[in-house]
């Protein structure tokens, strides 16, 4: 199947999920490793779900940049107690510790993660995956894709500091500098 994707200039992002088979780095590193490091084997980076599992999900972003492929834009809070985790106890999700939110809503640093995936020159998909254990659905999903707009990082053509790219006067150069005096 890699090689067919491959072949056809395709590559398969697989979701990094809690209680699933790729659920961190290390379990994705082992998929990687019998697949002989496919170049087509791509990942998909969702931020909630290190959120969940008290992952850094922004060195994540670091170390697997060259594989991340797409990004699921969602947001999560974990806020364990001494009688449940992320798996909620099976409690309602308005009552579970770790539960997924609208963006905004929960704890993920999205302006860290755009500058991080913007250093790294991402140029996959950022795309909303909306679940919130309490907001309507299409205030959601307006507000979503209006806060990825918001996010999303143009990136600049030059260096901020690249005063010699900005071309000189050299007739005002001489004049700051009073060696061009006006005269004869």
């Amino acid at each position: 199947m890699l090689d067919h994707a491959r072949d056809n200039g395709v590559d398969l992002c697989f979701e990094i999920h809690p209680g699933e088979d790729l659920h961190d780095g290390i379990s994705f590193e082992m998929f990687l490793d019998r697949l002989d490091q496919h170049p087509s084997a791509q990942m998909l980076y969702d931020p909630s779900h290190y959120v969940l599992q008290a992952l850094d999900y922004i060195a994540n972003i670091e170390i697997y940049h060259e594989r991340i492929g797409m990004f699921h834009v969602k947001d999560a809070e974990l806020n364990p107690t001494g009688k449940q985790g992320v798996y909620g106890g099976f409690q309602p999700w308005t009552e579970r510790a770790g539960r997924f939110r609208s963006l905004g809503d929960g704890q993920v640093d999205f302006g860290a993660i755009f500058s991080e995936l913007t250093r790294h020159g991402f140029g996959g998909w950022a795309v909303v995956e909306w679940e919130c254990a309490f907001k309507h659905p299409e205030d959601g999903a307006r507000e979503g894709a209006q806060f990825v707009r918001d996010h999303i990082i143009r990136v600049t053509d030059k260096a901020f500091d690249d005063f010699a790219g900005a071309g000189t006067d050299e007739a005002a150069n001489r004049r700051m500098l009073g060696l061009d005096r006006g005269h004869g």
